[in-house]
């Protein structure tokens, strides 16, 4: 699943692939913005962590898989 956070005061935003269902980082989103930071982990084991307060956006891709060819 593609996760993107968006950053205040940052042109940039974190994108990374993550193992986790879309409802696992939804929840880990909604706790993160009372305790003061979020913590994700990516699909190759690293852990991002990023404080609340700076939270701009988080988008949650879909899980479906993307398909490759072309569509009869």
């Amino acid at each position: 699943m593609d996760i993107r956070i968006g950053i205040k005061d940052s042109a940039r935003e974190i994108a990374f692939d993550s193992a986790q269902s879309a409802e696992e980082v939804e929840a880990a989103v909604l706790a993160a913005l009372g305790a003061g930071h979020l913590a994700l982990d990516d699909a190759k084991g690293r852990r991002y962590i990023v404080p609340s307060p700076q939270i701009a956006y988080v988008e949650i891709g879909s899980e479906a898989t993307r398909k490759i060819g072309f569509v009869a």
